[in-house]
């Protein structure tokens, strides 16, 4: 993440994404296929790291392979694509609204304190150990712990998407993209950005 100042000198929280060029490798129908989508291939991955279908398929070596499928009743969005056109950073414009998704920082294994926003215990009074401990489970009567009851566990590496995004520079030269706010994932996560 970096600050980027605006028009009027306003400082604004923003991250720096790299883009790589993506390509369509396959137009999906519903004629065809029964659904409509978009594949693209986008990156560059060692040539014996990738089988002979898929250099077939996607005329080299491709890193990494995504499907794109537009919401129902939108198909009319991918009927101009077609296998081989090009999307880059191009494609945005400074002022756009996007949606942006990428899998979290992976926390391990938390507590109920830090995992869910438990208070714990009273920090008086006796108690030694049960400061950040998660209190009672069970229900009395039942003499088990109900499904989907809070408790420590592992935490992080979800899938989250952030809706509501502006682009607030396009630097086609370097392929790179500057997004208002935080987007999820450590440096070096995949992430996908949507035309809102």
């Amino acid at each position: 993440m970096t600050q980027v100042f605006d028009a009027n000198g306003v400082c604004l929280a923003a991250t720096v994404l790299k883009v790589d060029p993506a390509t369509v490798s396959q137009v999906r129908t519903l004629e065809k296929d029964g659904y409509a989508a978009v594949q693209l291939g986008s990156g560059v991955q060692k040539d014996h790291r990738v089988g002979k279908a898929q250099k077939g398929h996607f005329g080299g070596s491709v890193a990494i392979a995504r499907e794109f499928r537009p919401r129902q009743g939108e198909e009319a969005i991918i009927a101009g694509v077609e296998k081989g056109n090009n999307f880059d950073v191009t494609t945005f414009t400074p002022g756009d609204e996007i949606t942006v998704s990428a899998i979290s920082k992976g926390k391990g294994f938390q507590g109920v304190v830090k995992r869910h926003g438990f208070a714990g215990g009273r920090r008086s009074h006796g108690q030694k150990h049960s400061e950040r401990e998660p209190g009672s489970i069970g229900a009395t009567g039942m003499m088990r712990v109900l499904k989907g009851t809070r408790m420590g566990g592992r935490m992080g590496g979800d899938t989250i998407t952030i809706k509501g995004l502006k682009i607030l520079q396009v630097n086609a030269a370097e392929n790179i993209l500057v997004v208002s706010g935080a987007v999820p994932g450590r440096k070096g996560t995949l992430v996908e950005v949507y035309g809102a």
